[in-house]
């Protein structure tokens, strides 16, 4: 169950990571002008600029004990069928089933699946004496959330933070087809979800309604400030020069004690533990709720629900968030799709679909 207002500890300050999304100049403070209420008649509403400079707080744990456990004994304990092999070839295969739905993985390898959508996992499952071992923190915070967790529904104030990502002079990547920026394809895809939300219960705000360069740290702070039960940080993703890569992926915080699948160059260390990491498991069913209605009503090819530690926007969040890409403007086949209109409001009819 999605539950608002995650508990937090307190954490020695630090530095946080440079802000990932920035461009070109770093942003500067916060005005009042830049937010809005969305749903509501224009009005001014106190600024989060206060906030700008402190980090999301951090603290360094002593590193998990590097337990495996036996996926037959935990399956049992949990009053689940035992695993069942479905291939020896290339790679053996198993899945775990619950009420809930299925989960695939395969030895020797991170990419597992859940009701068919690519999870990846922290560690990958060994063979150990003929039974398959999969790590302790893969069962606590990939399986037993999903096998094992209650319906995914949200609470009964459903206040939502949209943030579309870059603006101002951080504009983002650009458009292969038309030149265009990223900056406004993210303000243009929260604005229609926006629209298709405020009449299904839920206040809306987001963190930029024009063109303007917020920083990483504001937008976490509006969020607080707002008292948001669910935040999304919207962005389109890139591999310019190279033009073949394609596919929806959702990002969520990656848990105290593993590995993020993406990196780009910042340091990963798996003792950080943030904020966000209180909803370890409510990010895990808010991306797989999402990233599954995006592959469904944009058609996209999956690049699977995915762990990353840098992205300062969501450390700091005290409620499920997650961060999508919604596809590749370096690709010329999605570069036209998301140039269309027709196209982003699909994108916005499959987010407010996942939330409705």
């Amino acid at each position: 169950m999605l539950v608002a207002g995650c508990s937090t500890l307190s954490e020695n300050r630090e530095p946080p990571p440079r802000e990932w999304s920035l461009t070109n100049s770093a942003a500067g403070p916060v005005t009042t002008n830049h937010f809005k209420r969305i749903n509501a008649p224009v009005q001014m509403i106190p600024s989060p600029a206060a906030h700008s400079n402190v980090p999301p707080q951090k603290i360094s744990r002593p590193a998990a004990a590097l337990t495996w456990t036996s996926l037959n004994r935990w399956a049992a304990e949990n009053k689940l069928s035992s695993p069942r092999r479905l291939t020896n070839s290339p790679v053996a295969s198993y899945a775990v089933t619950s009420p809930q739905g299925t989960f695939i993985l395969e030895i020797g390898s991170r990419e597992a699946t859940w009701r068919g959508l690519e999870i990846l996992l922290g560690f990958t499952p060994e063979i150990i004496d003929g039974q398959v071992f999969v790590h302790g923190l893969d069962l606590q915070k990939n399986l037993e959330p999903l096998l094992l967790g209650g319906p995914f529904t949200f609470g009964t104030n459903r206040v939502l933070v949209l943030d579309p990502g870059h603006g101002g002079s951080n504009t983002g990547t650009h458009n292969l087809a038309d030149g265009r920026f990223e900056k406004e394809f993210t303000l243009d895809w929260a604005r229609r979800i926006e629209a298709l939300l405020v009449t299904n219960g839920w206040t809306v705000w987001l963190t930029r309604t024009n063109d303007a360069d917020v920083s990483l740290s504001n937008r976490v702070a509006f969020a607080d400030a707002h008292h948001a039960d669910v935040f999304i940080s919207l962005h389109f993703n890139s591999a310019a020069p190279e033009t073949e890569q394609n596919g929806v992926e959702t990002y969520c915080l990656t848990p105290t004690g593993m590995p993020s699948t993406l990196t780009r160059g910042y340091s990963d260390l798996w003792t950080d533990h943030y904020p966000d990491n209180a909803c370890d498991a409510d990010n895990l069913r808010l991306a797989v709720r999402l990233q599954a209605a995006l592959l469904r009503g944009a058609g996209a090819a999956d690049r699977g629900v995915r762990r990353a530690r840098f992205m300062s926007v969501l450390q700091g969040q005290k409620c499920p968030a997650v961060l999508i890409e919604g596809g590749f403007l370096s690709n010329t086949d999605e570069a036209n799709k998301i140039e269309s209109a027709g196209f982003r409001q699909k994108l916005a009819e499959a987010v407010a679909g996942a939330l409705k």
